[in-house]
């Protein structure tokens, strides 16, 4: 009876334990609530949000939707992330901004210079060999190499995008040949969170240091991202 009685304990504080994340009920009406948690009572919902609680009919809810944006974090000491002096050097080479380069380097393959994707894209900055043969590359697992070639592509995808940083990313990620053939980023569900992560990866360290070197004109305005397709 002891174990029993625990076990619900338990239970019922997993249930009231406030959700680490904040979310949206969306009513009927098309009112959007920002909750802390919520729990289903019979025909109302119980909603936890700042400053007490409220219920509502569990009928005027059409929809709980998880919170999409992501607060920031108190100031930390600035450490420079891995390779920064290979990739400054290929950022002043092509004319690309540093904080692109890792940023993209972070998403395609957190910083490994061994990675090797399912699609046989290798290094840093996950290049195809065919595209690092057509750029000049000897040794594609090379860092230096993989990080020179990687951002002598996204030059000409920004010169080719007119600096638009969605569409130069949706075709880092899926080739100019989708981005061309739907005349927008591609509606593939990897592709839209390529794009969300590494732009979100950059206006981060942007933020974080706003008196560094001007970004390529239209790097950091973009349009929003349609959503997931099915992926290919």
């Amino acid at each position: 009876m002891h174990l029993t009685r625990a076990a619900l304990v338990i239970l019922l504080a997993a249930l009231a334990a406030p959700s680490l994340r904040a979310e949206y009920v969306v009513l009927r009406s098309g009112q959007r609530l920002r909750v802390t948690g919520y729990q289903l009572l019979g025909d109302k919902y119980r909603l936890q949000m700042t400053g007490g609680k409220v219920e509502v009919a569990a009928a005027d809810v059409v929809a709980i939707e998880p919170e999409d944006v992501f607060r920031p974090v108190p100031a930390q000491p600035v450490v420079q992330p891995p390779y920064r002096e290979l990739v400054e050097a290929a950022a002043a080479r092509y004319k690309v901004d540093a904080d692109l380069i890792t940023s993209v380097i972070a998403v395609e393959s957190n910083f490994d210079p061994k990675a090797v994707s399912r699609k046989n894209a290798h290094g840093l900055m996950q290049l195809l060999p065919e595209t690092a043969a057509r750029l000049g590359v000897q040794n594609i697992d090379d860092p230096k190499e993989n990080i020179e070639a990687g951002t002598h592509y996204l030059s000409e995808l920004l010169q080719m995008y007119n600096n638009d940083l969605v569409l130069t990313l949706a075709a880092y990620n899926a080739g100019p040949e989708r981005v061309q053939q739907y005349g927008r980023v591609p509606p593939f569900a990897e592709t839209i969170s390529y794009v969300r992560r590494v732009k979100r990866g950059y206006e981060k360290s942007k933020s974080k240091a706003p008196a560094k070197t001007a970004t390529p004109p239209g790097a950091t305005a973009a349009p929003s991202l349609p959503r997931p397709g099915p992926s290919q």
